[in-house]
């Protein structure tokens, strides 16, 4: 799935570092001399916005020699990434796309990484990263989490309906809302709806009222193990998503509980990967 970065988008990554030019490359009046830039991987990384980083760079006057495609994995030493240009050309790109590639790629790593644990017990299931992005980061952050293999939990309020337990408050509770369910059904045809449980009784009544798919939050693998049981005799049909604390460390166990989607924001927040970057002269 492709994400869209326009123009402007790069217009605007490149003015926060390089609004009125290299001030040291120009003093340094090197500006003109023709060189090579060289992007590696210090340590095994799921590769992600390699192609807004080739953009930048010729945005910026350089040439792409070579470059990998986001999702790629690189081993510890890995050259992903060649550009010839001018000093210019290379000092101007070299933070920006750097900045971009670490931090998506991090993203992409993190996701990666929970996707194979949370498979390797259940090779069905579905990660799917909700929209806590950090703000004005979020087409980086989606594209990052498809290229480690998982999905967007929800691009925003506008486009899935998921009724959360502040829903229900205006609503008179969980009762309220089935009481409701398919006037709400009848509304959006074709939308699958979702609700959020907190206990093994709210789960089983979502079930019973053959709700399209009930998320789980904040509670122990072994309850969830017994309840995920409860609810596929009830409604086979119905998903069941899990939800709260879920990252790599734990994706596996939460998987192993017969879930359909781990749902979790984790991958978003970490360390850049480590990358390297080696300008030389023609």
């Amino acid at each position: 799935m492709a994400v869209l970065f326009s123009e402007e988008m790069i217009d605007r990554l490149m003015e926060e570092d390089v609004p009125y030019g290299d001030l040291t490359t120009y003093t340094l009046g090197i500006g003109c001399k023709m060189g090579k830039m060289v992007f590696s991987a210090r340590e095994q990384t799921v590769l992600c916005c390699t192609e807004e980083a080739k953009r930048i760079l010729c945005r910026c006057g350089a040439e792409v020699k070579r470059c990998a495609s986001s999702g790629d994995m690189v081993e510890a030493g890995s050259e992903f990434l060649v550009a010839e240009g001018t000093a210019e050309a290379l000092h101007t790109g070299w933070r920006v796309s750097m900045n971009l590639l670490e931090h998506a790629s991090g993203i992409a790593t993190r996701t990666k990484k929970i996707v194979d644990a949370a498979r390797s017990v259940n090779p069905g299931i579905s990660i799917a990263m909700t929209r806590k992005s950090f703000p004005f980061a979020k087409k980086i952050a989606i594209k990052a989490i498809l290229a480690g293999g998982a999905l967007p939990h929800r691009l925003g309020l506008s486009e899935t309906i998921l009724v959360f337990k502040n829903h229900l408050n205006f609503l008179g509770g969980l009762d309220g809302f089935l009481a409701v369910l398919n006037e709400v059904r009848n509304k959006v045809p074709e939308r699958k709806i979702v609700v959020e449980v907190e206990n093994r009784d709210e789960a089983l009544r979502a079930a019973k009222a053959a709700v399209d798919a009930i998320q789980i939050d904040k509670m122990a693998s072994d309850t969830l193990r017994e309840i995920i049981h409860e609810i596929r005799v009830i409604n086979p049909n119905t998903k069941i998503c899990i939800a709260g604390g879920i990252n790599a460390s734990n994706a596996a166990e939460f998987a192993a509980c017969g879930s359909d989607i781990l749902v979790m924001s984790s991958a978003y927040f970490g360390k850049p990967a480590d990358m390297g970057v080696k300008i030389i002269p023609a």
